[in-house]
């Protein structure tokens, strides 16, 4: 790719669209995340107090919290107390000058304060209203609360995670949540892309039981083809072998064989070419029938080597390896560095600190570092009188009102 250091920097493909943002803690934020990242304005609408919860979780620093800082970047905070009559009316004349609005409430919780896709829709015919929620907009458990391992443990994720023989583990990464940061953009972009031919929005409904049930892929396959439910494998794959983790010196490192071509690599990183055509060992299925063997022969030799050692062996034989980075070290690797996944961003109270970048990159024109997270109600001015328009003397009202903060 070509040097684009001196490029002029573009906002991104989403450059125009703007978003009326009410959602809070992880799934809806991550959703609204991916929306500015590719160049929407995100106006987070934030509760007079504390805002959104995870202002709350530390730890802190000087006051702000990780939690919050980690996935609300690009956006701007307003705060409005929906409570009041102002308020809301404020939002609905907000939501007239946006294209997109995100909201991660209970079912019927938008309905209750007259902000629903059916009343918002005959103000702004064009809106795409999109809801994320635990189960969706129907169904039996539509209005249960929903937490990360609720939903893991719901959609079968759980149940094939862990050791064998030994008790389900939640998943590190919280997918079941994150899952929506996947999901409610996909159907958002197909919507404004229909709205395009049709002119009219559409309201999207996102589930997030829904979509741990979609990422299941190959194991809901496997339960249909033979009847039983998958087992947890640790680190294992339940039908390629070898792969997984192997012990070494002075750690572990991961080793993954996913064809037979892969085998053979396998086996001549090992110094142990007459195993390729071993007839116990020689395709997918035998190699599957006899893990513990193929584990050991592989463990074997492993174990007398470091990380490092086995690194550079494995690559040179084109064998897929990794050793197992911390967090940090994830973070500072040459290939993060290169693709400057790691930049730092100017926060109001916090100056210059380090953020993970947009993962999504577009080739022709560099964009902008992302700005920081916003404090709470940082922009509140700001959107009321450059979106609708309103005086010093309106603002002030409101807030005598107690319709802002």
């Amino acid at each position: 790719m070509k040097d684009e250091s001196s490029s002029p920097k573009w906002a991104g493909p989403l450059q125009g669209i703007r978003v009326l943002d009410f959602t809070r803690v992880l799934a809806g934020p991550s959703a609204a995340l991916a929306l500015a990242d590719l160049g929407a304005e995100v106006i987070k609408i934030e509760p007079p107090g504390t805002g959104d919860e995870t202002r709350t979780f530390p730890p802190f620093r000087e006051g702000e919290s990780h939690y919050y800082l980690s996935i609300n970047r690009g956006k701007k905070s307003i705060v409005v107390d929906l409570k009041t009559e102002e308020g809301v009316k404020l939002v609905k004349e907000l939501a007239v000058k946006c294209d997109v609005l995100l909201e991660n409430y209970r079912p019927g919780v938008m309905e209750r304060f007259g902000l629903d896709y059916a009343a918002l829709s005959e103000l702004n015919p064009g809106l795409i209203y999109c809801s994320i929620s635990g189960f969706g907009q129907t169904g039996p458990l539509k209005d249960r609360p929903s937490f990360d391992i609720v939903l893991q443990a719901l959609s079968g994720a759980l149940s094939v995670n862990g050791e064998p023989d030994g008790l389900p583990t939640k998943l590190g990464i919280p997918l079941g949540d994150l899952v929506g940061g996947i999901n409610g953009p996909i159907g958002i972009l197909a919507a404004l892309h229909e709205r395009n031919s049709t002119g009219k929005g559409r309201w999207v409904d996102v589930s997030l039981l829904d979509g741990m049930i979609g990422m299941l892929g190959y194991l809901a396959q496997l339960a249909f083809f033979t009847g039983e439910d998958p087992k947890p494998q640790g680190s294992q794959h339940p039908n390629l072998v070898p792969y997984g983790v192997f012990p070494a010196k002075d750690g572990s490192i991961i080793v993954a064989c996913l064809t037979n071509s892969f085998w053979e690599r396998i086996c001549q990183a090992l110094n142990m070419a007459e195993r390729i055509h071993d007839p116990l060992f020689d395709s997918i299925q035998k190699r599957r029938d006899n893990r513990a063997a193929v584990n050991q022969l592989v463990s074997d030799f492993t174990q007398q080597r470091t990380v490092a050692e086995l690194v550079d062996i494995f690559t040179a034989h084109q064998v897929p390896n990794a050793p197992i980075l911390g967090v940090q070290e994830a973070l500072a690797q040459p290939q993060a560095v290169a693709r400057e996944m790691v930049v730092e961003t100017d926060h109001k109270v916090l100056g210059k600190i380090p953020i993970v970048n947009r993962p999504i990159k577009f080739a022709g024109a560099p964009q902008p570092i992302p700005e920081a997270p916003p404090v709470l109600g940082q922009h509140t001015d700001e959107i009321l009188s450059t979106v609708l328009g309103l005086s010093k003397e309106q603002i002030t009202e409101l807030r005598r009102a107690n319709a802002i903060d």
